[in-house]
């Protein structure tokens, strides 16, 4: 195995080619959570916490479920199991590098990378698509809300449902009405 040697603060790191790549790749993304984030958060930097992380960070869409992301791992040719993906988002969540949404009533849930800022979701339950958005009205009034009942807001959740009312819903296969798999 051929290694890269970097060095981060005092600590000489050895690392892989193929995890230099990654790294790098990661690091070159906009507003990425880097591998220091992984080690910041007690997390030992391996190709498949590497690889989960590149996909969440470059993925489009942003919310994505432990099948989808070992769906799309299997289709790249990387040899990570789903019982790993699963034990690496639980990781990602506990260190608080990733966000668990639970959109749906089946208990489905989907992963985002926690990128600060707050946003809010629209979901379609006809196909399943999230759409982050984010309103200074919505919040001003979320505010005043809970001034005038006596609150003062922490934090708070907002998810709208509703039915996409495009023609050709670019989310549904075939556009015939039949609902993809929940990847977003």
């Amino acid at each position: 195995m051929t290694s890269a040697r970097r060095v981060v603060g005092r600590m000489i790191i050895v690392e892989s080619r193929e995890q230099s790549a990654i790294i790098q790749k990661i690091n070159g993304c906009r507003g990425a959570v880097e591998s220091k984030d992984l080690r910041n958060a007690g997390l030992k930097v391996t190709i498949p916490r590497l690889k989960i992380l590149e996909m969440l960070e470059s993925s489009e869409p942003r919310h994505l479920s432990a099948d989808e992301i070992y769906r799309r791992l299997m289709e790249s040719g990387d040899d990570i199991g789903l019982a790993t993906v699963y034990r690496v988002l639980t990781q990602f969540e506990a260190a608080g590098l990733v966000i668990r949404h639970h959109f749906d009533e089946g208990g489905h849930a989907v992963f985002e990378l926690e990128r600060g800022g707050h946003h809010d979701h629209m979901v379609c339950l006809q196909c399943g698509h999230v759409d982050e958005f984010q309103d200074s009205l919505i919040e001003r009034r979320q505010q005043e809300k809970a001034r005038e009942l006596g609150y003062r807001l922490t934090d708070h959740s907002l998810i709208m449902y509703g039915e996409c009312m495009r023609k050709e819903c670019p989310y549904l296969l075939g556009n015939r009405g039949t609902r993809p798999p929940r990847d977003g």
